[in-house]
């Protein structure tokens, strides 16, 4: 599974999550190393930065500043799916390593 200049949006959040329909992530892959920017919604501008395995499995660690102004960070396990349509749906299982440091998931599609 390949990432590289793929784009992605949430589709689900937990409550405690910071994305909405409005944050687009736009993902960059070397190798098994993967980044991606992505702001929009309550995210000002946010990174991540991750190992992808061989069976597309994404552990990666994120940061981002948010619209109030404080700066976020966790830590994120993805699981892909492949859709009939060829698109990639991303399970997400993450922690906040900052504020309440809560967890949660999310759904992640590709556009």
């Amino acid at each position: 599974m390949n990432y590289n200049n793929k784009y992605f949006k949430p589709v689900q959040t937990s409550i405690n999550g910071e994305t909405t329909d409005e944050t687009i992530f736009h993902y960059k892959q070397s190798g098994s190393t993967i980044t991606a920017n992505y702001q929009g919604g309550t995210i000002l501008k946010g990174h991540l930065i991750g190992i992808v395995d061989s069976e597309g499995h994404i552990s990666m660690r994120y940061h981002q500043v948010n619209t109030k102004g404080e700066l976020m960070t966790g830590v994120c396990e993805s699981t892909p799916e492949e859709l009939s349509n060829g698109k990639i749906r991303l399970h997400e299982e993450w922690k906040w390593t900052s504020g309440d440091c809560s967890h949660g998931k999310s759904i992640l599609e590709e556009i």
